[in-house]
């Protein structure tokens, strides 16, 4: 049975606000601290001025980018909500905070369009093990009945979704709920706390029915309600909600309660079932295998300040942190705590210390990131182990003005901590900053940041493909160097057989020199004016899957030198390579598409439009009503594929891609290839 809700020992709760983009997360947030005094009124999300959305992108595009902390009071308790984004382009921010959270609160609409993305979010929490309920928002807006939502919903969930209020309607329009667990009516008020009212006789017989449903989905883990039941004997009011606790916190049911967030209904309800049935951060330490005897916290999120620096949002899981506390990461990392702050969106309350349960920012700890474990002692171990998903969509970025290329780099390692699903490279190749990210809008926020909180505007381009070329055919080709300008000139002399490798052989030198005609000391000179020729072979991109050997040449006693017969290598390739039927080669990823299945259709319709070839499709492994599409699509196509696979899915399709091989590309595909490296090198 678990813990009783009398034996429930009271403390700060951490509770995070997840559900499917657009499901009125923020609106719910702004309900709920308006109906627990924390602001005088809820503001709607169109009006730029909630809590939950306040930086300038948020705003601008009416949608979470980044998750938001605040914490309020209820009836004597202190509640932090975090307010996770819902758009699958930010889900990873999700992942750290959840991790510490006693409850996740789960945002649905009763929309079928939105199941597939409600999958995600679900199996995400799965996998973690917090317990969760559901808010059935826009109640009032529903065409289908609550239990056929219910039914619909039900494969998203491993554990019973459990309702606990059903719609009072008046006409066809829905005025207000019935608590299933107080069995008693509530008529909806906007913004303003429901009236108590009698439950209309024609509603009756379907509460009862409810009812009973949610009771014997209880006595599934609770024997004397079972046996109650059996024997129609009325369970005690307290024995419902023990069980409705005890149940929630085990994970054995997930409870759906209803509403519209954006008229404040059904606020006040769900508030009172956190504080009573929620797990405290004393059980939260037990999924999470917590030892005890020691102060510990984990870093749900990375702040970067204008004014005060870094900030690390934390879940004190144990024991008390004080400013100016000496913490150890799991990383091996130390450093002292300066300022601790308790947060309401962007505003900060600087405080002296924080105790077990509460969720702050701690100042200052410059070598401590997202995921870190920290104690005030060493040796602490990690509690959760992240792995940001393979990004998706790629650009590279170059500040617009020479002078900001520092600042670029500096701000980009910012947002990087504080996003660990953005990916950084330099490369080396072409000196390009690629940036890679889950989405078109990802990246879009990450150049908004950048010329908005750092002030560098930057331009975005598409990274350049890494196209190789080969030969098809074979030559011998003498290269001779000879230069006299006075005093010791320069002499080189090689003969080189040239010729083409499989595909993935790379380079391979060799040399079949006899009775000295190429001193010994001067081949590595051959070799290396060889390698530097392959840089950039005719079409002018680097040559892979070429042998040469050096078979013949010869030397001047004075005028020999390692620069002369790198030179003649150099020379002899030029002129060889020339006659050896070069071709360009560009790189196919193998890659492996996940979609819902009623999709699948759909996505292997986009793959052969990116010269793609399908190699076949199967069941996602543990997925019910998922499919893995496996395909070969050239580099060169990937670019937006993700934003064609999310169009053609809800919005859920992801991929992961990895280097398969290198292939011929002829014809006019080539000679466009070309003529851009042209142009870039004149």
């Amino acid at each position: 049975m678990g813990i009783r809700a009398g034996e429930r020992r009271k403390g700060p709760k951490c509770i995070a606000i997840v559900g499917p983009f657009s499901s009125g997360k923020t609106t719910l947030l702004e309900a709920l601290l308006a109906r627990s005094g924390a602001i005088p009124r809820q503001n709607p999300v169109a009006a730029g001025n909630t809590v939950g959305d306040q930086s300038a992108e948020a705003r601008a595009h009416l949608m979470s980018v980044e998750a938001t902390i605040a914490t309020t009071e209820f009836m004597g308790e202190s509640i932090t909500f975090i307010d996770c984004p819902g758009s699958i382009e930010f889900a990873y921010e999700s992942q750290p905070i959840l991790a510490a959270c006693d409850l996740a609160v789960v945002v649905v609409e009763p929309d079928e369009k939105k199941f597939p993305a409600l999958q995600l979010i679900m199996r995400q929490l799965d996998e973690i093990g917090i317990p969760r309920m559901i808010f059935l928002n826009k109640i009032d807006k529903a065409a289908a009945g609550v239990r056929d939502t219910l039914k619909l919903l039900q494969p998203a969930s491993r554990t019973p979704l459990l309702l606990r209020q059903i719609p009072l309607r008046n006409d066809d329009v829905v005025v207000g709920s019935i608590d299933l667990a107080l069995e008693r009516a509530y008529i909806y008020r906007p913004h303003a706390e429901s009236t108590i009212a009698e439950t209309p006789d024609d509603d009756k017989a379907r509460e009862l029915d409810a009812r009973f449903v949610m009771l014997e989905t209880l006595a599934d883990h609770d024997d004397e309600l079972m046996e109650q039941l059996l024997e129609n004997i009325e369970p005690q009011r307290d024995t419902v909600f023990d069980d409705l606790a005890a149940d929630l916190r085990s994970g054995s049911v997930t409870p759906v309660f209803i509403g519209a967030a954006e008229n404040g209904n059904g606020a006040l309800r769900l508030l009172k079932a956190i504080r009573h049935d929620a797990p405290d951060v004393s059980e939260t330490r037990k999924r999470l295998g917590v030892p005890d005897g020691k102060t510990l916290a984990q870093v749900m999120k990375t702040i970067h300040t204008p004014h005060g620096g870094k900030l690390s949002i934390v879940r004190i899981l144990a024991g008390r942190i004080a400013d100016g506390s000496e913490l150890f990461s799991s990383s091996g990392g130390s450093g002292k705590v300066s300022g601790i702050y308790r947060l309401f969106g962007k505003d900060q309350r600087k405080i002296a210390s924080a105790e077990e349960g509460e969720t702050v920012a701690l100042g200052k700890l410059d070598t401590f990131a997202t995921g870190e474990t920290l104690a005030t002692t060493s040796g602490v171990k990690p509690l959760a182990a992240l792995t940001p998903p393979q990004p998706v969509f790629v650009t590279a970025l170059r500040p617009k003005e020479r002078k900001d290329d520092v600042r670029l780099s500096a701000a980009l390692q910012k947002l990087s901590q504080e996003d660990q699903s953005l990916t950084l490279e330099q490369n080396q190749d072409t000196g390009e900053t690629i940036v890679s990210g889950h989405g078109e809008m990802h990246l879009r926020v990450t150049v908004e940041r950048l010329e908005g909180k750092y002030q560098i505007a930057t331009a975005a381009t598409q990274p350049q493909i890494p196209y190789r070329e080969t030969i098809r055919g074979s030559v011998t080709q003498r290269g001779r160097h000879r230069k006299q300008s006075g005093g010791h000139g320069q002499f080189g002399d090689v003969v080189l057989d040239i010729k083409p490798l499989p595909r993935g052989s790379g380079f391979v030198f060799t040399d079949t020199i006899t009775g000295g005609v190429v001193p010994k000391q001067y081949i590595p000179s051959v070799e290396a004016g060889i390698r530097d020729y392959l840089k950039a072979g005719p079409l002018g991109f680097p040559v892979v899957d070429v042998a040469v050997n050096l078979a013949d040449g010869s030397y001047h006693a004075v005028d020999s030198s390692d620069m002369a017969f790198q030179q003649a290598a150099r020379l002899g390739m030029k002129e060889g390579m020339a006659d050896c039927a070069p071709v360009l080669l560009e790189p196919i990823l193998k890659v492996e598409i996940f979609a819902p299945s009623d999709t699948t259709a759909k996505v292997t319709a986009i793959v052969p439009q990116r010269r793609g070839q399908i190699l076949g499709y199967d069941a996602r492994e543990g997925w019910t009503g998922w499919d893995v599409v496996e395909a070969l699509i050239p580099q060169a196509e990937i670019d937006n594929l993700i934003i064609d696979l999310r169009s053609a899915t809800a919005g859920v399709a992801s991929y992961v891609s990895r280097f398969d091989h290198m292939a011929e590309l002829t014809g006019r595909l080539a000679e466009e290839v070309m003529s851009v490296r042209a142009r870039a090198a004149a």
